[in-house]
């Protein structure tokens, strides 16, 4: 039935008086005395002394029902359920002495809701019509309009209303005035001071300094917004075991952007290594609070605060940081109290041990007077304990070494910053390249160093990476500290004393960490030379690990140092100092020596130099004669006759000329890679040896072959090119496309995609005319990444379990070339006929019938038992091929018979037959008239001797497996060979061939 006919039906003066029925009257007043007055006091079917019964309201609903029956037009529902309807009707009714809640809250749910808790509480029965069921919700929903009407109408109710606002507003009001105590507002000076101090703050610490660096044209500061780089923490179990801090957010374990480490409010104690950014960070959180001005930053570094007497208050926070601006009487009082702080605690290691426990004591205090503030505080690894302040609920993270992403972004930033682009590039290509500078670069200190030699050198890092070593151990050992207003201790000579001794220990060891104990053992025999140190060994090697930024503890009781090129610089160092040249050269087939091998001809003395060197060389083997020539580098004064030897026999290995070269020198190791020339003043062939060398050392040094690469992706030779492509399998699929593969010249070139990386970084590449997909692909998936299949000109699919009707590649409408190999379910070739192909190839498929629907082939390709007993039962009779390719089992039942039929047949290639060629078979060939190339994989010496003579065949192609015996009756057979070409396999040489074809022209096919 429609609403609004059930509506007419239910709308009448009958259903308010009998609704009114249900309650008993209320006497004057708010109804305060009998509380709460819940709808079960109301009602008067409930009790002894009520005027109705539940038969009663049985009565009510069935007159309710009744009426709504006997209204004139249409029945609101069949009349068989007249009784059903009225008892579920008195049972929600009834229902109204269930619920728990008052007339007030009953008003403001409304009618609809008030319908639905009557419903929840008297389902209707089952077994309804819909009718009925519509009917029951209308009626109720009626009655509860009209029940909500008679409690607007009752006396007490407007007063009880107002005496509800009444509390209700009296609450609001007390926790409003809660919250204006707990958070006051600043006054308007305040807000006046803040729009003076947040600016100030934010252009202070706009920029970043690298002490430590004084060259003639690198800046040592530059701005923070361009070149920061947002670094990432670690943190395993990290929740403190002390007590729960409201805001403070869960941890979790992993890698998390540093700068998101307050998210919440929380405290956070951050651990980093020398140089690390902690810092930089901490002048980053400050000036994006300051511009987003949610928090108010304080910038508290300790080792200013120390200077200036006690650690101070809130109020000389400014003052103590040297800020010209005067806060307003008891402003940070009332921004520490409002929970608006955000305090920077930078360098806790910078200060004395005996005043970070008076830092504790400060911190702890300012936390208790002042909950709810944001707070960092920062140290280097050693300087307290793990859970130093966990009672505080401070959260502990370490800064992660930046990989290799982020230091190209940093080294990218830094150009940016210094204005000058032109050094960026070949910077990145030394940083991969060059092993022992990449591991050098693993935090923002260090690389803005390497970045400012590099500048200042005009493109070039220091002839010898000895001066890079030197001026970093300078700048972490003496200078920084000073610079930042801190005395070293002891002096960088002393800590070299020491430092390298440790060094060298470890590197006899063969190993990168040593026990805490051994360390104190080697510290304390050197302590008695060394005038300067003060202390007993356990003190000063506390010193190094704390101050040297070279030396870090990454567990208990284990020292290492931060990088392995430092140990190997300084182990070098001693090595040479001691006098002990024999027992590095002796080490040198291990390629962990290299780099110490290395830095020890940087050390040394010219005549050490040339004995180290000469003694390389004797060892006559090419990854030292290699080792060798890399040392020159380091070998800024050296005997003539000693370098020129090394450069002589070196050059004979680089560039590699042939692929066999190629393939030599990759074997020598990743030290290769950054000896590696070209492509200027390079042949075609140097430049392809040069390829293949960086792509088979691809899956061991990733990021130096592709620096290598990279730099041929311009280069015009097809081998050059055909390498660069064939080797994209050994990198990153995204990283090698957007750096090599995207701006090659792609003529001739075929890109393969095997893995689902590769056919999705396709995508985002220029399109490329040939593709080959190797593997499992679906065609859907290939077309999803090949936006405009009408670019692609030929394309490869094999060894594919999932190709079945060949159909599915009509999308690419300008297909000439296709070739299909090793899919096994695949058929349908006649479904191809609509496409402009000139070239098929097919091998291993599941159906190679077809073929003669192919009229526009010029070449084909078969290798598959053709049906019928004659090539025309197969093959595209109406097509004009010039070359056709038979293999293994083709000819089986068919023979050669009718390949006279294709008189423009140029080129005829016989693979592995399985079948032996026949006089008639050869005679077949004769008959045609174009043919000047035949190329045969391997035939039975009895098939070649049924060979007529063929005058007219001008080049041969042979397997390199054909013995004299062939070779000698096919140089019988063919008076008119001009050219003959080897397939190569293992050993072939053309030498074995030539004198048997004195008339042509021998050479060893190209791969």
């Amino acid at each position: 039935m429609e609403p609004v006919v059930l509506g007419g039906k239910l709308v009448s003066g009958l259903i308010g008086p009998l609704v009114r029925k249900l309650f008993v009257q209320d006497g004057p007043g708010a109804g305060l005395v009998d509380r709460p007055v819940r709808l079960s006091a109301l009602v008067s079917f409930r009790g002894e002394k009520r005027t109705l019964g539940e038969k009663e309201v049985h009565r009510l609903a069935e007159r309710i029902v009744t009426h709504a029956v006997e209204s004139p037009g249409e029945p609101p529902f069949p009349a068989d359920e007249q009784t059903a309807v009225a008892d579920a009707l008195a049972r929600r009714l009834l229902a109204l002495g269930d619920l728990e809640m008052d007339d007030v809250q009953a008003v403001r749910l409304g009618s609809a809701e008030l319908a639905r808790q009557l419903l929840r509480h008297a389902p209707p029965p089952d077994g309804l019509s819909a009718d009925a069921h519509a009917f029951l919700a209308s009626a109720t929903e009626w009655a509860c309009l009209h029940i909500l009407e008679f409690f607007t109408r009752r006396s007490a109710f407007v007063a009880r209303t107002l005496v509800e606002q009444s509390r209700a507003q009296a609450e609001l009001i007390a926790k409003v005035d809660e919250l204006i105590a707990r958070t006051p507002r600043p006054d308007s000076r305040d807000a006046a001071f803040e729009r003076r101090y947040l600016p100030y703050l934010a252009d202070r610490h706009d920029h970043i300094t690298i002490y430590g660096i004084d060259l003639r044209d690198s800046p040592d500061r530059w701005p923070l917004e361009v070149a920061y780089l947002s670094l990432e923490a670690t943190t395993g179990d990290e929740r403190p075991s002390g007590p729960e801090h409201p805001g403070q957010p869960p941890a979790a374990p992993g890698r998390l952007p540093a700068d998101e480490a307050l998210a919440g409010g929380s405290r956070v104690l951050l651990r980093g290594d020398a140089g690390s950014g902690k810092t930089t960070l901490v002048q980053w959180l400050a000036v994006t609070a300051a511009r987003d001005a949610g928090r108010i930053p304080y910038v508290l570094p300790l080792r200013t605060l120390i200077r200036t007497g006690p650690l101070p208050a809130p109020d000389g926070f400014l003052t103590a940081v040297g800020c010209p601006l005067t806060p307003p009487q008891g402003w940070a009082e009332r921004v520490l109290t409002a929970g608006r702080g955000l305090l920077l605690v930078d360098g806790l290691d910078e200060i004395p041990a005996a005043d970070r426990h008076h830092t504790r004591d400060w911190l702890r205090s300012l936390l208790a007077a002042y909950p709810g503030n944001a707070v960092l505080l920062t140290s280097r690894p050693t300087a307290v304990r793990p859970d130093w302040l966990a009672q505080e609920g401070f959260r502990e993270l370490t800064l992660a070494p930046m990989r290799r992403a982020e230091v190209a972004t940093f080294v990218h930033r830094w150009h940016q910053a210094a204005r000058a682009p032109e050094y960026e590039q070949p910077l990145l290509d030394s940083l991969r390249t060059k092993r022992d500078l990449a591991r050098l670069a693993t935090n923002p200190l260090m690389c803005g160093l390497i970045c400012a030699l590099h500048r200042e050198r005009r493109g070039y890092l220091p002839t010898g990476r000895k001066e890079l070593y030197d001026a970093a151990l300078t700048m972490l050992l003496a200078r920084r500290d000073r610079e930042r207003g801190m005395d070293a201790e002891p002096g960088e000579e002393a800590q070299l004393e020491l430092l390298q001794r440790l060094a060298y220990a470890l590197v006899l060891s063969g190993r990168t960490e040593m026990d805490l104990a051994t360390a104190e053992g080697i510290v304390e025999r050197r302590l008695p030379a060394i005038a300067s140190a003060s202390g007993d060994a356990a003190t000063v090697l506390r010193a190094l690990l704390l101050r040297s930024g070279l030396l870090r503890q990454p567990a208990e009781g284990v020292v290492h140092f931060v990088h392995r090129t430092f140990q190997d610089y300084l182990g070098a160092r001693y090595a040479v100092e001691e006098g002990h040249l024999d027992v590095l050269v002796s080490h040198a087939d291990d390629t962990q020596w290299e780099d110490v091998i290395r830095m020890a001809v940087a050390h040394a003395r010219p005549r050490e130099r040339a004995f180290v060197l000469r003694r390389l060389l004797a060892r006559n083997t090419p990854r030292l004669t290699l080792l060798a020539l890399a040392c020159l580098e380091h070998a800024t004064a050296l005997d003539p006759g000693v370098r020129a030897e090394v450069e002589e026999r070196a050059g004979a290995l680089i560039p590699p000329r042939t692929t066999e070269d190629a393939k030599a020198l990759a074997e020598a190791g990743p030290l290769v890679l950054e000896l590696l020339p070209g492509p200027e003043d390079l042949t075609a062939g140097e430049a392809h040896g040069v390829t293949v060398t960086a792509s088979l050392l691809g899956e061991e040094e990733p990021e130096g072959a592709l620096a290598v690469l990279r730099r041929f992706r311009e280069h015009p030779d097809l081998l050059v090119r055909r390498q660069l492509v064939g080797t994209w399998s050994r990198f990153d699929a995204d990283v090698y496309a957007a750096e090599v593969l995207d701006h090659l010249e792609r003529k001739d070139l075929v890109l393969t995609c095997e893995s689902a990386e590769q056919r999705a970084t396709l995508a985002r590449m220029r399109p490329w005319h040939h593709l080959h997909f190797r593997g499992g692909h679906r065609i859907e998936d290939i077309l999803a990444v090949v936006p405009e299949p009408g670019t692609v000109s030929a394309l490869t699919l094999s060894a594919n379990p999932d190709l079945t009707g060949l159909d599915v590649l009509t999308p690419f409408r300008s297909l000439r070339a296709l070739s299909v190999y090793d899919c096994p379910v695949a058929g349908g070739v006649d479904r191809l006929a609509g496409l402009p192909l000139v070239v098929f190839e097919c091998s291993g498929i599941a159906d190679p019938t077809g073929l003669r629907a192919l009229r526009s082939l010029s070449r084909l390709s078969v290798s598959h038992r053709l049906p019928g007993t004659d090539l025309r039962d197969a093959l595209p009779v109406g097509s004009p091929l010039r070359f056709l390719h038979l293999g293994r089992h083709s000819i089986d039942s068919t023979g050669l018979r009718g390949l006279e039929h294709w008189t423009e047949l140029r080129t005829l290639s016989l693979g592995l037959l399985t079948a032996e060629l026949t006089a008639d078979d050869w005679r077949r060939v004769t008959a045609l008239p174009g043919l000047v190339r035949l190329h045969l994989a391997e035939s039975p010496l009895r098939g070649l001797r049924l060979m007529p003579e063929l005058p007219g065949i001008r080049e041969l192609r042979v397997s390199s497996a054909f013995g004299a015996d062939e070779l000698s009756v096919l140089a019988s057979r063919l008076p008119g060979l001009r050219s003959v070409k080897v397939a190569p396999h293992p050993g072939t040489s053309p030498s074995r061939v030539e004198p048997f074809f004195p008339r042509a022209e021998v050479t060893l096919e190209q791969r």
